[in-house]
C-alpha cells in the first residue's frame, strides 16, 4: 500500500455577498456544469483552508465536541475541519446557475469565504440510507437536510472545541 502524495486541482471558490452564497468555477471548469439543471441539490467537496496547517493535520483526537457526546473523539468520527486532509463535504441546495459565468447560487454553504472548491457532484436520493444508525447521543439531531435550517446547534455542539487531546 502506497501512502504517497498526489495532486488535487482547485476547480473554483466559495463566495458570499450580502444576500447569498455562491460557488464560482474557474473558466476551464465551467463546461462541467452542463446538464446540472433539474437537480435541486449538489454534493460539494471543498478544502478547509483555514485548518490547513501542519499542526491541524496532526490532530487525531479531540476533546468533548458534542455536549451529549463522548469525552474524546477520533478525527474520523467527526466532521472537524482539522484533519489529515482538510477535505469537507456539504450538501447544497441550488437556487440558480449562471452557466456562462460558471456560478452556482445557493442560500447557504457551511464554509468560509474563499474556501477552495475541489469537486461538485449531483445529489441523488438513492444516496440516502434507509436504516442508518448513529450513536445515542446524536439520535435527536435532524433526520433531514431541510430540518437543519432551524435547528439550534448551540444546544448540541461545544463551539470552539478544537484542542487536541
Amino acid at each position: 500500500m502506497s501512502l504517497g502524495k498526489f495532486e488535487i486541482n482547485q476547480i473554483g471558490i466559495i463566495c458570499q455577498d450580502d444576500e447569498e452564497f455562491f460557488i464560482k468555477l474557474g473558466r476551464r471548469y465551467r463546461g462541467g456544469l452542463q446538464s446540472l439543471e433539474g437537480f435541486s441539490h449538489i454534493q460539494l467537496l471543498w478544502w478547509a483552508h483555514l485548518a490547513d496547517t501542519s499542526e491541524d493535520r496532526k490532530k487525531l483526537l479531540f476533546g468533548k465536541i458534542f455536549k451529549q457526546g463522548p469525552d474524546q473523539m477520533g478525527v474520523f468520527s467527526t466532521r472537524a475541519p482539522a484533519r489529515p486532509n482538510p477535505i469537507m463535504s456539504s450538501i447544497i441546495k441550488i437556487k440558480s446557475i449562471d452557466y456562462k459565468e460558471g456560478i452556482i447560487y445557493t442560500s447557504f454553504i457551511d464554509a468560509e469565504e474563499n474556501s477552495p472548491v475541489l469537486d461538485i457532484k449531483p445529489y441523488y436520493p438513492m444516496e440516502r440510507v434507509k436504516e442508518c444508525q448513529v450513536p445515542i447521543w446524536c439520535q435527536k439531531w435532524p433526520a433531514w437536510y431541510e430540518e437543519t435550517i432551524g435547528f439550534d446547534w448551540k444546544d448540541v455542539i461545544n463551539f470552539r472545541q478544537d484542542k487536541p487531546v
